[in-house]
């Protein structure tokens, strides 16, 4: 079965305090997930906001892969329990 989606994603970026924090948002059409990371520059680092904001999106990015993970697992032993309760009814 031949299909195509869009999925839309969209990246914040925002300063707090002395850290840099990211919310990556997938919008499914049907679902919404949202990643957060935060990235805090020590006190011996150099002062490269580009740095920061490469590793606050990656750790939301990270953040969001695992909660899409998650979320399809939990479909997938859905739909299994489904079949499982399907094949129970037709014995």
């Amino acid at each position: 079965m031949a299909r195509t989606l869009e999925w839309k994603v969209r990246v914040h970026l925002f300063e707090e305090d002395t850290a840099t924090k990211a919310h990556v948002v997938l919008d499914t059409g049907t679902a919404t997930l949202t990643g957060r990371g935060t990235a805090r520059c020590g006190p011996r680092d150099p002062d490269v906001p580009e740095i920061g904001d490469e590793l606050a999106v990656s750790r939301a990015m990270h953040d969001l892969a695992q909660q899409l993970a998650r979320t399809a697992a939990g479909d997938l032993e859905g739909v299994r329990e489904a079949l499982r309760r399907s094949a129970r009814m037709t014995a």
